[in-house]
């Protein structure tokens, strides 16, 4: 016989409160002390209480929501090409509902508090972006409404791309055009998107017998800046860079015009994302198409359609646009 779900009413009796203070706990509304809060907190997750997401739009007047939870600086969300084309996925897909998106940029230590609060009141489900595979593994324990951009840990939904393919290809590239020295700026340690791209970069050079250079920074143009004006004083031979993202490759661009060497004659310039700014860059820049929009959309949808269980996984083929920063 199948186990009865818990009601708001158990979780009140249970911890000993009226049902009104289990529901301030739900949506994090004052008037219950710390001590109770936490105490209503361990309940729910002791019975795995999940709120019914139709009550709960029915007593709020408002519709379900996709709460989206990204683990990184404010700023960086502000001016991050890949943050918009997110959060535009999500948007469109649920253009024409009653359903909320609902946004949280968060540092790494503010993110566990920040899970537990959504995991006792999700409604539709929850998106995770750059949150650490340990919280992420420990959310999905007590909420399996949830989906991350990228693979993180074994069961968890994802959606993702073809990141070492489109980072092989790149490589293969610009070794058609004859680049011999092709170095790798890569994104960070712990990042699976970054850890893609970093295995085709490195099986290519493998396959074609050339040298590894690489260099290892966050996802930040400013970061591009540096690690290549480090590279080419440590091999100023270099003749091709290859970067994990459009925003490090910008940053290896501008420092490429600093040094004077020019793009592409001496040094060629691949990208990954394809965003906006590969097209905008000058000379426009040859870049890893990653479509951002269809992958969020996809997430959500699944969502939408209570898809989603363990292992369910969603990959998208990654292709090399050609531009002038490669041009012969």
């Amino acid at each position: 016989m199948a186990q009865r779900r818990a009601t708001l009413a158990d979780v009140a009796a249970e911890a000993g409160v009226s049902k009104a203070a289990v529901s301030r706990v739900i949506n994090d509304a004052p008037g219950v002390s710390a001590r109770t809060r936490e105490h209503v907190r361990q309940v729910i997750s002791d019975l795995q209480y999940r709120p019914d997401p139709v009550a709960r739009a029915l007593a709020s007047g408002h519709g379900d929501v996709v709460e989206l939870v990204i683990v990184d600086e404010t700023s960086v969300f502000g001016t991050s090409p890949y943050y918009g084309r997110v959060t535009a996925g999500i948007l469109q897909e649920l253009a024409g509902s009653n359903a909320q998106l609902r946004v949280h940029v968060v540092d790494e230590q503010s993110t566990a508090a920040l899970l537990n609060r959504i995991a006792a009141s999700v409604s539709l489900g929850v998106l995770l972006i750059n949150v650490p595979r340990a919280l992420a593994e420990e959310f999905y324990r007590r909420c399996d409404r949830v989906v991350t951009m990228g693979p993180t840990v074994p069961g968890l939904p994802f959606v993702g791309l073809e990141n070492p393919e489109g980072a092989y290809a790149a490589v293969q590239h610009l070794h058609e055009t004859g680049r011999r020295r092709i170095a790798a700026l890569h994104g960070p340690e712990g990042n699976s998107c970054a850890e893609g791209r970093r295995e085709g970069y490195r099986r290519a050079v493998k396959d074609l017998d050339l040298p590894d250079i690489s260099a290892t920074g966050k996802f930040r143009r400013e970061a591009g800046y540096e690690l290549t004006q480090r590279l080419l004083a440590e091999n100023p031979d270099l003749d091709a860079i290859f970067a994990g993202c459009d925003l490090l490759a910008t940053g290896a661009m501008q420092a490429l015009s600093d040094a004077g060497r020019r793009i592409p004659q001496d040094v060629a310039v691949v990208g990954f994302d394809d965003s906006v700014i590969a097209a905008c860059a000058n000379p426009p820049m040859s870049s890893v198409h990653q479509p951002v929009e269809q992958m969020a959309a996809a997430a959500t949808r699944a969502l939408i359609n209570r898809q989603i269980v363990q292992h369910w996984r969603c990959v998208f083929p990654a292709q090399l646009q050609i531009r002038q920063s490669t041009a012969l």
